[in-house]
């Protein structure tokens, strides 16, 4: 009953609603109630992924948007993606954004850069869990379906810590139309031995390849900011794994003549098979 947490509640607390209720005429518990409609309400509304444009465009060779990252940073702290042009991976750590280019560095990005494609949530993990062993990508993969609740469901997925082993990939700039498989082909690789750092992603459903890469989708970028890339492969050592379970989508629609010309032909599932693996 909102009566018994009312008389709960501290004398501070209940002060201040008295004044509330003397100044509009209603009942401190009738205030109390409504704050807590509201905040239950807000809390219902969120968590959500938002996806700045479908990624069956970027598959097909649309590499241009006018997307800022300062717009990509009203919508969350935390994510992936990359740049126009395709000018590299983007990680996006506690509202920072990092541009991992195709020679392997990490360089800090100015909120007037713009991007084709990037997913950001604001990251706060459900669960967390520390990890003091030796494990593969796929038994990662394993452990982190044995930690989500449901795969049919959207993760936010952080993991930092120290590995033993890490590989990553970087996309060059290209000019638009090339599609996105015929360019990962090309892709320079980088390997890291005895690293600290963090993987940054998610987990989406299958069913959502039109609009993000589905299954893992992870970036990785050294604790110094210096390196990073797409993640390929990776052996852990110590590290702690945080997961959000996300329960909204949101997704801007591109307004730029290649997007609303363009027809979305590829087979997203086998391009995206080869681009991201």
């Amino acid at each position: 009953m909102v009566s018994d947490l009312f008389a709960a509640l501290p004398d501070s607390l209940r002060q201040s609603l008295a004044l509330r209720a003397q100044a509009t005429g209603e009942s401190p518990a009738l205030i109390l109630e409504q704050m807590l409609r509201r905040g239950l309400a807000v809390k219902a509304d969120s968590p959500s992924l938002y996806v700045s444009a479908p990624v069956n465009a970027l598959v097909e060779g649309i590499y241009e948007e006018n997307t800022q990252i300062s717009e990509i940073l009203e919508h969350g702290d935390f994510g992936l993606g990359t740049f126009n042009q395709l000018d590299g991976e983007m990680v996006v750590l506690d509202g920072k954004v990092f541009q991992l280019k195709s020679d392997g560095q990490a360089y800090a990005v100015e909120p007037t850069v713009h991007t084709p494609f990037a997913c950001v949530t604001f990251f706060t993990p459900n669960s967390e869990e520390l990890i003091e062993q030796e494990l593969d990508f796929k038994q990662l993969t394993e452990l982190l379906e044995r930690m989500i609740p449901s795969l049919n469901m959207i993760y936010a997925i952080r993991i930092e810590g120290h590995f033993s082993y890490v590989k990553t990939r970087s996309v060059p700039r290209q000019e638009s139309y090339r599609p996105l498989v015929e360019v990962a082909r090309e892709q320079p690789e980088f390997e890291f031995e005895q690293i600290e750092g963090v993987m940054a992603g998610y987990w989406t459903p299958s069913f959502m390849e039109s609009l993000t890469v589905p299954g893992y989708h992870l970036h990785f970028l050294t604790a110094d900011h210096q390196h990073g890339g797409h993640l390929l492969a990776c052996k852990t050592r110590s590290i702690r794994i945080g997961i959000q379970q996300l329960s909204r989508l949101e997704v801007g629609l591109p307004m730029t003549l290649d997007y609303l010309t363009a027809e979305f032909t590829r087979d997203l599932n086998q391009d995206l098979q080869e681009a991201e693996h």
